[in-house]
């Protein structure tokens, strides 16, 4: 009988993050974005480009997948807690930890299985108990059937939430490489042209892409915005931001559907409630 085999994951496990993640946030100045933070850590870690290109789905590297499980376990623990605009800043108890020295992931976790019992599988980030999966993943599939121009529209319909104006879409072929283009003002005083490119992707856009996006932008455009349902290579992050060139913001599977989420764009919150058992139990003994 042949054996089973498994593909195993190069990325080591989300326990592997917890003390980087504290790291990096106390680097940060005791608070960070997602990405800020996720920078960091590959610094601090040292991850080869194999490990770091990994994907864990179409929208999300393995590395990104387990950062988010390491900054759940870490909520959950009470080290890190993060802000609806999706900044994560230390905790005194994470600080405490971090300068300890005594980062234990087995008391971690035992601490975050403990505190999942007695919260009724209360809905956090990361955790598989809720629906999140479900609705990112049908999310993602939805947004990867969409045609060309109907992707374009719903970057048009998001860059107009965010603060765009005069956002125009091309409508045409032979457009170098970009889809659309607006006007960003910031403050009501300093305004930049901007052109945007949509790529669906299911893999990783590379460095080439973003070459070649940057070289599509004529003299009147300040800034260029990428935007896939896939995901960033390390190399064009780093090729994105180059000194001396011109800026490319980028917009990754993720982030697009967190962004989604934010506006309601297609997305509809459904909240419930918990029972708060020991509160009503409280009443009888009174």
């Amino acid at each position: 009988m042949s054996k089973k085999t498994t593909n195993k994951k190069l990325c080591p496990s989300a326990q592997f993050f917890y003390e980087p993640t504290l790291q990096a946030l106390d680097m940060l100045g005791g608070s960070g974005s997602t990405q800020e933070i996720y920078k960091k850590i590959l610094t601090i870690t040292n991850l080869s480009q194999d490990v770091i290109d990994e994907m864990h789905s179409f929208t999300m590297t393995e590395v990104e997948y387990r950062l988010m499980w390491a900054r759940t376990d870490l909520k959950n623990f009470g080290a890190v807690e993060n802000s609806k605009q999706g900044v994560w800043h230390l905790t005194p108890k994470g600080a405490k930890l971090l300068k300890s020295g005594e980062i234990d992931w087995r008391v971690i976790k035992k601490v975050v299985s403990k505190s999942k019992t007695n919260s009724g599988g209360k809905a956090v980030e990361g955790d598989n108990s809720n629906n999140e999966k479900d609705w990112r993943e049908r999310t993602s599939e939805i947004l990867q059937n969409l045609n060309p121009y109907a992707f374009e529209k719903l970057a048009q319909r998001l860059l107009r939430e965010c603060g765009f104006s005069n956002v125009e879409v091309t409508k045409k072929s032979g457009d170098g490489g970009i889809d659309g283009t607006g006007k960003l003002r910031i403050n009501g005083i300093f305004s930049f042209n901007v052109a945007f490119q949509c790529k669906r992707y299911k893999g990783q856009v590379g460095s080439p892409q973003i070459r070649d996006f940057r070289g599509s932008l004529g003299t009147n455009i300040e800034k260029g915005v990428l935007i896939t349902t896939g995901a960033f290579t390390r190399e064009a992050k780093e090729e994105a931001s180059s000194e001396g060139k011109r800026l490319i913001d980028l917009m990754d599977g993720e982030e697009l559907i967190n962004k989604l989420a934010e506006y309601g764009i297609g997305l509809k919150e459904i909240k419930s409630y918990e029972v708060d058992e020991d509160f009503f139990n409280t009443l009888n003994e009174l």
